[in-house]
């Protein structure tokens, strides 16, 4: 057997149709299938390969043919191929930039589902369009990237069903089938739509396309034999595509854990006008210091004295932070917010009457996936580097860190500055072990989940025993949060757990109290311990 044959088995095998393009986009040599059976790729040499395409995929192949580099491979673009025959078929497109053949291109098509037919007229039935997961994954692919002024005239339209209940498995599978291949063709590529929910389907489309997808959503019922209720929404992109897809996934969790809001018609499209207007709100916050710290004290579970306090972010009216926290992590917003709060804490530690004071901040993964957190925090106390022995780092593991390695590389700076680091919430999520075995760090913090029950759940005492034994075997000090009651800060102290934090020892306050008036100090040792250990 000869190189090329071979080779061009191995092509085939990676895709359904081989297209080389000229400079000017014109077929110039095609071998495989077209777009449906029988149909031979050979007719369309001599012609532009745009034809060959809806208009928006025309546009998505001019826009990956000028992005080439020599020697570079394109990134996979979703593509609408026309059978000629009134049907489309959903194909993925790739194209590399050979050198020998410069100025020309070579193209792969591999062809997905089974051809349908558009402006309204009736559907073959392929295959169900992705979930949500795949959705924003190709949504990711789609936008990433993306020439700003093309963003803003592309939306996110929704569509919300009722109708569906009770319809039996098969009709169901082909009206989800006849409505994925209309909102397919409705969508800017022809293939940026998924199904979210059982009731409910998103696409990214041309902002001013006038067509009314309600109704076809109802007429994909009607095939079917199913009234369907339908109602459609949309809401701009913005220029930011990489924002844009943020919120995205964050407006569409919240809405499948919310099970939907109230109002149908507003439910994803309201989500995600509101999540964007929580981000720049939330961004004026960090950029104004518009938040306060409150101090809530940790203790010596010998000596109940204060060893120590935890710098806890309130907004506005003393409210907690989770839900913006847990916004801004998606969003990409909290490596600026990590540092305002390291900031507002080292201005803390050097107002009058804060000598002795010791301040834990909170840290989340993100913020760690790059030298800015660390180098920041480095800087800030640089002209007082003794403060640095008064300052503690908490890892959150709400957002997951990457690369543990890189992770404690940077943590290892801190330490060696003299900045004391501690995993927070251990045992709350999955990734608890993975960060005990790769980072280096002074203190574990135990979740309050497994601190509660302690005095009365042995099982639970059992797992916290051998959490802190192990610590013990690390050399490193424990910290058990959410204590309320004398009998569990008891059964941690019997334990060897070294430091409690919990509402029995005092809440968190605007000022960081060193002397504490709960019934669980008195009689006790008061003041701050002057060293870390």
């Amino acid at each position: 057997m000869t190189l090329t044959p071979r080779l061009l088995g191995l092509a085939f095998a990676a895709a359904d149709a081989l297209i080389e393009v000229d400079q000017h986009g014109v077929v110039r040599f095609a071998l495989g299938s077209g777009a449906v059976a029988g149909q031979q790729t050979a007719a369309w040499v001599g012609h532009p390969f745009s034809e060959r395409l809806s208009i928006n995929s025309a546009a998505a192949l001019q826009a990956l043919l000028d992005g080439l580099s020599p020697g570079r491979r394109g990134p996979a673009t979703e593509v609408l191929v026309d059978c000629g025959d009134g049907r489309m078929r959903r194909a993925t497109l790739r194209a590399f930039a050979l050198p020998d053949i410069a100025p020309a291109r070579s193209c792969a098509l591999s062809y997905e589902g089974e051809p349908f037919l558009v402006d309204g007229g009736p559907l073959e039935i392929g295959a169900p369009p992705p979930d949500a997961e795949g959705f924003l994954s190709h949504a990711r692919a789609t936008l990433a990237g993306g020439d700003a002024d093309a963003l803003q005239r592309l939306a996110l339209a929704f569509i919300d069903l009722s109708g569906l209940e009770g319809v039996d498995p098969p009709t169901l599978q082909r009206i989800h089938s006849r409505i994925g291949a209309t909102l397919s063709a409705a969508s800017h590529d022809g293939a940026s739509a998924g199904r979210l929910t059982t009731d409910r389907y998103a696409l990214i489309r041309q902002a001013d396309d006038q067509r009314d997808l309600a109704n076809e959503m109802r007429m994909a019922g009607e095939a079917e034999g199913v009234a369907l209720s339908a109602v459609a929404s949309q809401a701009g992109l913005g220029r930011d595509s990489a924002s844009a897809l943020r919120a995205m996934r964050f407006a569409i969790e919240g809405c499948l854990k919310e099970g939907g809001l109230d109002q149908p018609e507003l439910s994803f499209a309201d989500s995600l006008q509101r999540t964007l207007a929580d981000a720049d709100r939330f961004r004026s916050i960090v950029r104004d210091r518009e938040f306060a710290l409150y101090y809530q004290p940790i203790v010596d579970l010998k000596t109940r004295a204060v060893h120590h306090f935890e710098a806890l972010a309130r907004f506005g009216k003393g409210s907690g932070p989770a839900a913006a926290i847990r916004m801004a992590e998606e969003l990409a917003l909290i490596d600026g917010f990590d540092l305002v709060v390291a900031e507002k804490a080292v201005r803390r530690l050097r107002e009058p009457g804060g000598g002795l004071l010791k301040i834990a901040v909170n840290v989340s993964g993100a913020s760690l996936a790059n030298d800015a957190y660390v180098a920041a925090l480095m800087k800030m106390t640089a002209s007082a580097p003794e403060d640095r022995r008064r300052l503690m780092v908490e890892v959150t593991e709400t957002a997951a860190l990457a690369d543990l390695a890189a992770a404690d590389r940077r943590l290892g700076a801190l330490r060696n500055a003299g900045i004391k680091v501690c995993i927070d919430d251990f045992g709350a999520g999955s990734a608890s072990f993975d960060y005990l075995r790769g980072l280096s760090v002074d203190a574990v913090k135990i979740d309050g989940g497994l601190v509660r029950d302690i005095d009365i759940d042995a099982r639970t005492r059992t797992m916290v025993a051998h959490l802190v034994e192990l610590c013990g075997s690390l050399e490193l000090e424990t910290i058990a949060e959410m204590i309320e009651t004398d009998e569990v800060a008891d059964a941690l102290r019997d334990l060897g757990v070294t430091h409690g934090q919990g509402w029995l020892f005092g809440r968190a306050e605007a000022e960081p109290r060193t002397v504490l008036n709960s019934p669980a100090i008195r009689g006790r040792r008061q003041g701050v311990v002057e060293g870390w250990s």
